[in-house]
C-alpha cells in the first residue's frame, strides 16, 4: 500500500490587533513586498542619475532635498524626475488594474490589455487627439469613458445569468479587435502629422511626458488607488465565489461592478497620458503571486511589481539605443513575450 499523500503546507499568518481592528499578516508577503519596494527606490534613484549627463547618487539626493542648484537641479528636478515619477505610478496602477481583472475573472489572461479595456480607451483617447485636439486632461476624460463604455459593452455581451470569466475574455478579444480596427482607421482617415503623432502615442511612451501629466496622474490615482486597496477584501472574498461572498455580507453584482470602474480608471489613465503599455497589467500580478506564494492575487505585491516592471523597461527603453530612445511599450512586449515563452516552457517541461 502506498504512503498517504502529505498534507499541503500551509503558510504562516500572524494577526496583528489594533484598537477596533485586526488583519492577518504573512511573513513572507511582508519580506517579498520590503524587497520590492527597495527595489521600486533604487530604480528610481538609478533613473535621476543616469543619462546623458551622469551624476552621483549624492548628488541627486542633493538635488530631491534642495540642496543643489545650478544645473544638477535643473536635470534632476525638472527634466528627469516627471517621468521617473510616473514611470513609478504607471507601474503601480497597472499593476493594479491587472490584478482587479484577474481575480473578478479568475484567469490570468483576464487583463485589460486582453480584455479590450485599453483598447477603448485608447479609442477615447485618440477620438480627443484626432478630432478635437484636446489637452491631457480632455484626453484623460475621454480615455476613461472610453475604457468604461468599452467595460458596459463587453459585460453586457457576456452577460448570461451572471459574468462567467472565460466568457467575458473570449468576449473582450472580439472586442478589442473591432476596436483595434475602428483605431487604424481613425489614424488612417487623419493628417499626416496628427497620425504619426497618434502612431507613436499607440506604441506606448514616457518621452514627453513632463509636470502636466504627472499632476493629472496624480490627482486621478490619487482617488482610484486608494479606492482599490479598499476593495481588497471584498475582491478577494469575491474569488471564493458570489453565493459565499454573500454569505459574508458582500453584494457581489454591486462589488463586481464598482471593480471594474476603478479597474478600468487605473489602466485608462495611463492609457491617456502614456499611451497603451502592453504586457505589464497581465504579467505583474502572476510574478507576485508566485513571489508571495498566495493561492488569489495581492494588490501590494502587483503594485510593487508592477512599479519595478515599468520602470525596469523604461530605463531600458532610453539607453538600450543611445541615439534615439524607445517607446515603453515596445520594451514590454518583448518582456512579456519573454515571460510567456517562459511559461510555456516550464509547462512543456512538466507535461
Amino acid at each position: 500500500m502506498s504512503a498517504p499523500a502529505a498534507a499541503p503546507a500551509v503558510a504562516r499568518t500572524h494577526v496583528v490587533r489594533l484598537p477596533g481592528f485586526s488583519t492577518r499578516v504573512h511573513p513572507r508577503t511582508v519580506l517579498v513586498c520590503g524587497i520590492l519596494a527597495a527595489v521600486v527606490v533604487v530604480l528610481f534613484l538609478v533613473s535621476l542619475a543616469t543619462g546623458d549627463y551622469r551624476l552621483t547618487l549624492g548628488q541627486v539626493t542633493s538635488a530631491l532635498t534642495g540642496h543643489a542648484d545650478g544645473l544638477v537641479r535643473t536635470v534632476v528636478l525638472d527634466w528627469r524626475l516627471p517621468r521617473a515619477t510616473l514611470a513609478l505610478l504607471f507601474g503601480a496602477a497597472l499593476g493594479l488594474g491587472g490584478a482587479v481583472f484577474q481575480s473578478l475573472t479568475r484567469n490570468p489572461l483576464g487583463s485589460p490589455d486582453i480584455i479590450g479595456f485599453d483598447s477603448g480607451a485608447y479609442t477615447g483617447a485618440l477620438v480627443v487627439m484626432l478630432w478635437w485636439h484636446g489637452g491631457v486632461g480632455q484626453q484623460t476624460t475621454a480615455a476613461v469613458v472610453g475604457g468604461l463604455a468599452t467595460a458596459c459593452a463587453v459585460y453586457l455581451l457576456a452577460y448570461r445569468r451572471g459574468v462567467q470569466g472565460f466568457r467575458l475574455i473570449i468576449v473582450g478579444i472580439g472586442v478589442s479587435a473591432m476596436l483595434g480596427a475602428f483605431n487604424t482607421w481613425l489614424i488612417l482617415t487623419s493628417r499626416l502629422q496628427d497620425a504619426m503623432g497618434a502612431a507613436a502615442f499607440g506604441a506606448g511612451s514616457l518621452n514627453e511626458v513632463g509636470y502636466g501629466q504627472l499632476w493629472a496622474a496624480l490627482a486621478v490615482l490619487g482617488v482610484l488607488v486608494p479606492a482599490v486597496l479598499a476593495l481588497g477584501r471584498r475582491m478577494r472574498l469575491l474569488e471564493m465565489g458570489d453565493d459565499a461572498a454573500r454569505q459574508l455580507g458582500v453584494p457581489a453584482e454591486p462589488t463586481r461592478l464598482l471593480l471594474v470602474a476603478v479597474g478600468v480608471g487605473l489602466t485608462a489613465t495611463v492609457t491617456a497620458i502614456a499611451g497603451p503599455i502592453a504586457f505589464v497589467a497581465l504579467v505583474a500580478p502572476q510574478v507576485a503571486r508566485r513571489l508571495v506564494a498566495s493561492p488569489g492575487t495581492t494588490l501590494v505585491g502587483s503594485a510593487l511589481t508592477g512599479a519595478v516592471l515599468l520602470q525596469s523597461a523604461d530605463w531600458t527603453a532610453q539607453h538600450l539605443v543611445p541615439t534615439t530612445p524607445l517607446p515603453v511599450g515596445v520594451v514590454t512586449v518583448v518582456l512579456g513575450g519573454s515571460y510567456f515563452v517562459w511559461l510555456l516552457v516550464k509547462e512543456g517541461i512538466r507535461s
